[in-house]
């Protein structure tokens, strides 16, 4: 079983565009009653084959200018999506839960377990049992192998390289009223126009989804309720259906069977998570210009128009330090930690507000005690070895980031920091080799043995560190190979 990994208000036409396109909740069946599809998808399409493919989607995605390098609403997103993995009947996988910056109401799950949400759906669900229900539906793609079954119902001739389908796929997950601008290869595009969910695979998707929501004390009834407002506003469309719904076909048995299945269940009252609130507030405060982004917050607090005063707080501070505003941020800030015991999104506020505005000692001493207070966060490890580095405690910041790496190994950030911090050092080799590692994780081979290259030429290591980076290259450049040749 994985573990957990701790690796603008909207218009009318906006949100009724948003309810009709989180069309993707789901329906509970005992797991024996599916079938198991996973010898049917792997005639064609090998396991190896399927994490060529991810690793492919992944590099495209990190260097996406629309993906959301947010530590802090990432680990929120993979705390949410391993709880649902968690009690899922087939949770032998590893999954990676990724943000994409864009306003459109959308979630897309693809090879490798890699699912992509869209800022627009964080800010479009009326409550994390909404959230939880579309991020189980796309689990349950994955466990159910759709696409690799939807592949493998192709013929092997039609097929184009790895590096073709994984963009096709890629396009068409995450924009398909783009995908004909992004996919170059003619095979990639016939591919990509046939990767739309068949109803029947959107109905066991519904089926496992609203199993593992059940099951993870989630609120069913919030699911039927959104079921209601899709079918309300599903008559303003024709045939400009969102993008949602170009892969994930909506139709009224699925609007049915969740109504009934939801006035089968008991009441369950779920309240939201802080986190969800926060993670929230977080993305409407990075909207519009600093200046604007304080407004709102100021005036939300003002006429109290939140669900959470601390999440509404939350926001104005972060809008504060967005907009250089350090002494209001403070503020804000010490109202926050006077509440009850914080969360580890507050304590993370506080010391980067204080490394913002030049205190490194108070951010340094927030660090240490939001770490002491939450040991699996590991966005508040990020800036603890930040605030190190800033404050020039190079030797301490190589501990920290060597003592996360023994537990996190496969952490590309964590690595990206180490690179920084023996750059700091004046380790060559080390901060080329620490480069590379991250760019393996990050999908991306080729830079991996570029990096690891300059540092054997750096010529600066010891024996032992010159022998490991030439392993690495050697393993590196193996399978790169491999990946051409599929």
């Amino acid at each position: 079983m994985p573990t957990f990994s701790p690796d603008r208000p909207m218009g009318r036409p906006l949100m009724l565009r948003a309810l009709l396109a989180l069309a993707l909740v789901a329906q509970p069946v005992a797991a024996s009653d599916l079938p198991d599809l996973g010898e049917v998808s792997r005639q064609y399409f090998s396991d190896q084959e399927e994490q060529a493919i991810g690793r492919a989607i992944m590099r495209d995605v990190y260097v996406d200018p629309r993906y959301l390098d947010d530590p802090e609403i990432e680990a929120y997103l993979n705390q949410l999506g391993y709880k649902l993995v968690s009690v899922s009947t087939r949770n032998q996988r590893e999954f990676t839960f990724f943000v994409v910056n864009d306003p459109t109401i959308n979630a897309f799950a693809m090879p490798g377990g890699n699912i992509g949400v869209h800022t627009g759906l964080l800010l479009a669900a009326q409550s994390e049992s909404e959230l939880a229900s579309v991020v189980a539906h796309e689990i349950s793609h994955v466990t159910q192998d759709h696409i690799a079954r939807m592949i493998a119902a192709q013929s092997q001739s039609q097929w184009p390289t790895m590096a073709a389908l994984a963009l096709a796929l890629l396009a068409a997950r995450s924009n398909p009223n783009v995908a004909s601008a992004a996919v170059a290869s003619t095979q990639a595009y016939s591919i990509q126009n046939q990767l739309n969910y068949s109803r029947d695979y959107e109905r066991e998707a519904d089926r496992l989804g609203y199993e593992m929501l059940t099951r993870a004390d989630y609120d069913p009834r919030g699911m039927s309720g959104f079921f209601s407002r899709l079918q309300r506003a599903n008559r303003f469309y024709d045939s400009s259906a969102p993008a949602y719904l170009r892969t994930h076909p909506l139709t009224t048995e699925r609007i049915a069977d969740m109504q009934a299945r939801s006035e089968g269940s008991s009441y369950q009252q779920v309240e939201d998570s802080l986190e969800f609130q926060l993670v929230r507030a977080r993305l409407r405060a990075q909207e519009n210009s600093p200046a604007d982004a304080v407004l709102a917050a100021r005036t939300a607090l003002k006429e109290k128009r939140y669900g959470s005063e601390t999440a509404a707080r939350y926001g104005l501070a972060t809008a504060l330090v967005r907009a250089r505003q350090f002494k209001d941020a403070e503020s804000e800030v010490q109202k926050l930690l006077s509440g009850k015991p914080a969360s580890p999104m507050i304590q993370q506020l506080a010391a980067d507000a204080a490394l913002a505005a030049g205190n490194q000692a108070l951010a340094l001493q927030r660090y240490q005690a939001g770490n002491a207070a939450h040991p699996g966060y590991r966005p508040l490890q990020y800036g603890h070895i930040q605030a190190l580095l800033a404050a020039g405690r190079n030797g301490d910041a190589l501990k920290q980031v060597d003592k996360e790496l023994s537990l996190y190994p496969l952490d590309r950030r964590l690595w990206r920091l180490a690179a920084q911090t023996h750059a700091q050092l004046g380790h060559r080799l080390q901060s080329h080799r620490a480069q590379a590692e991250a760019a393996a994780l990050s999908g991306n081979l080729v830079a991996a043995i570029e990096q690891v290259s300059l540092g054997i030429k750096a010529g600066d290591g010891s024996f032992y560190e010159l022998s490991a980076a030439e392993a690495r290259r050697r393993e590196w450049e193996a399978a790169e190979k491999s990946q051409r040749k599929n």
